[in-house]
Formats: structure tokens, C-alpha cells, sequence
């Protein structure tokens, strides 16, 4: 039987208390293949976290602002990113192949800006992931959105195949304009990607009961970066998500949208990684930017 709202406070999340790994890293990983792991270890630090750039925003939105040249915005961040979050494109036609990065390679796809979103598919084969070598394929996953059903078919689609080839799929949860972005959704989508198989769930911070959002989802969640923030916003959001369980960020406008690139993905590390408050990583980011007001 569904919850009744009136139960809600009943639950019991674990706040605090650290779900069991079974000897890897990982959370929720440590009974998958030898592959899967080893792929996944590529994204995620022995500190179990990530910092993974984005910048696969093309495949709908065109050339957006900070994207125009890849070569020139993105590849010198590269470095100082634990994971390269791109479309196969891209990726093959601009990013060095020396690079040491994890890649996480857009796997679905269709409509652009002008049209309905949900309306997407799957855009590649696993077989192609294999040959570029990918860490992991990521998914959107409507849920509540009009195409729901099809968008999590494309995800268990992927997951079939990335088990058989031992690649992980990261499902990424999709939140339209007409959907609130609450502990609630959130806690109901990530746990819906979870269940059905997907090894990594990306979401959106949510400002009241994230700590739910990470605690029920029995795999990591990677905060989303989400539209442009003033600096000490952006990285307030970091700490406050890793905090709260988020096993790292993956952001992009909130990087490279930035007056100072390198010096935004350096700060954000040291919230992820080494623990830095957001007034220290703020400090670092007016430091190594040269006073950069944005």
C-alpha cells in the first residue's frame, strides 16, 4: 500500500548512519562485477566522491554560452575534473584521447529546446560506449513527465546492456518547469532509477529534507549544478549537499560560465574532496581568480 502523507514522519532514513559498501568504495557497489567496478572507481575517488564537469548541454540546447569552443573552454578544466560528463560527438571530435579522465557519455536524446523533452530515446549503443571507453552512460529519466514510461524504458534498456558489457549507466533525473523540485519528487525519482537498475542517480539540492533524498537512494547521488548561481551560492550548495550524503557534483554552467573557470572547478574540488567550507572555497576561488566578482 502507497504511503499516506500522514506517515511520513515515520520513516526512518538512517540520517548519519552510513549504508554498508560490502568492500568497495562505492556505495551500493560492492556486489557488481569486476568491470563495473572498475569502471565505476574510475569516476569516483577512494573518498567515494566525485567532481565531474558537464558540458553535454549541446545535444539539446545547441552552442550555449561557455560552449561555443569546446577546445578552448572546456578541455584546459579537464585536469582538475575527476569525470568528463560529454556527448560521443564531442567527445571523438575534441577531446584529447590522452586524457585521463572518466568519461560519462550522453546516451539519450532526441528532441531539442523546441520541443517536448521527455520525448527522448535512446540515442547509442553500449556497443559504442565500449569503444570510447566509458566509464559510464548517462540517462534522462522523466519522472512525472509526459513520456515517463518510454524515458524509463530507455534507462532499463541501457542497463541491461551496460551489464552485459559491465559499463554503468548514471539515470539522471529530469525536473520540468511544471514539476517542484522537493524532497519529496526528488526522493521519489532518484529511488524509482535506483530500483530499476541504474548504478549512479544525479539529482537536483533541494533546500529542506535532502539528507532523505541521499539516504533513500541505495546508490550514489550526484548533486546537479543546475542553472548559473552567484559564486558563494554555488558553492554554498556543494558543501551543503555533500554534507548531506551527496557523493559529489557535477557541474557545468555554474563552471564554465564563470569570469574564472579554473579557478571556480579548483574550489569546488576542495568542498568535494578535502572538505573545505563554502566561505573557504569562496576565498579560494577570489584568490586563484584575482578578485573575479562572478
Amino acid at each position: 500500500m502507497a504511503d499516506l502523507d500522514g506517515n511520513l514522519d515515520a520513516k526512518d532514513f538512517g540520517i548519519g548512519v552510513e549504508q554498508e559498501s560490502a568492500g568497495f568504495h562505492v556505495k551500493g557497489a560492492g556486489q557488481l562485477d569486476f568491470g563495473m567496478k572498475h569502471r565505476l572507481a574510475r569516476v569516483f575517488r577512494a573518498d567515494g566522491k566525485t567532481v565531474m564537469l558537464a558540458f553535454d548541454h549541446g545535444y539539446f540546447q545547441g552552442p550555449t554560452s561557455g560552449l561555443e569552443r569546446i577546445d578552448r573552454n572546456i578541455v584546459p578544466l579537464a585536469p582538475y575534473a575527476d569525470a568528463l560528463m560529454a556527448t560521443r560527438g564531442v567527445l571523438r571530435s575534441v577531446v584529447p584521447a590522452g586524457s585521463s579522465n572518466a568519461l560519462v557519455v550522453r546516451a539519450s536524446g532526441g528532441p531539442s529546446i523546441l520541443k517536448e523533452l521527455s520525448d527522448e530515446h535512446v540515442a547509442m549503443s553500449m556497443e559504442d560506449a565500449a569503444r570510447i571507453d566509458a566509464a559510464a552512460v548517462a540517462v534522462q529519466v522523466f519522472v512525472g513527465g509526459e513520456h515517463e514510461s518510454r524515458s524509463v524504458q530507455n534507462m532499463t534498456t541501457l542497463v541491461d546492456e551496460g551489464l552485459r558489457l559491465g559499463i554503468p549507466v548514471l539515470g539522471v533525473t529530469a525536473v520540468g518547469k511544471e514539476l517542484v523540485r522537493d524532497a519529496r519528487y526528488l526522493g521519489l525519482a532518484t529511488r524509482i532509477i535506483a530500483e530499476l537498475g541504474a548504478q549512479v542517480v544525479k539529482t537536483y539540492y533541494c533546500d529542506a529534507g535532502f539528507e532523505r533524498v541521499t539516504a533513500g537512494c541505495p546508490v550514489p547521488v550526484i548533486m546537479a549544478g543546475g542553472r548559473k548561481l552567484p559564486v558563494p551560492d554555488a558553492l554554498e550548495m556543494a558543501y551543503r549537499a555533500v554534507d548531506q550524503g551527496a557523493a559529489g557534483v557535477d557541474m557545468g554552467r555554474n563552471i564554465f560560465q564563470r569570469q574564472a573557470p579554473e579557478a571556480m572547478i579548483r574550489a569546488v574540488a576542495a568542498v568535494v574532496h578535502d572538505g573545505a567550507t563554502a566561505a573557504d572555497a569562496e576565498a579560494m576561488y577570489r584568490d586563484l581568480s584575482g578578485g573575479a566578482s562572478d
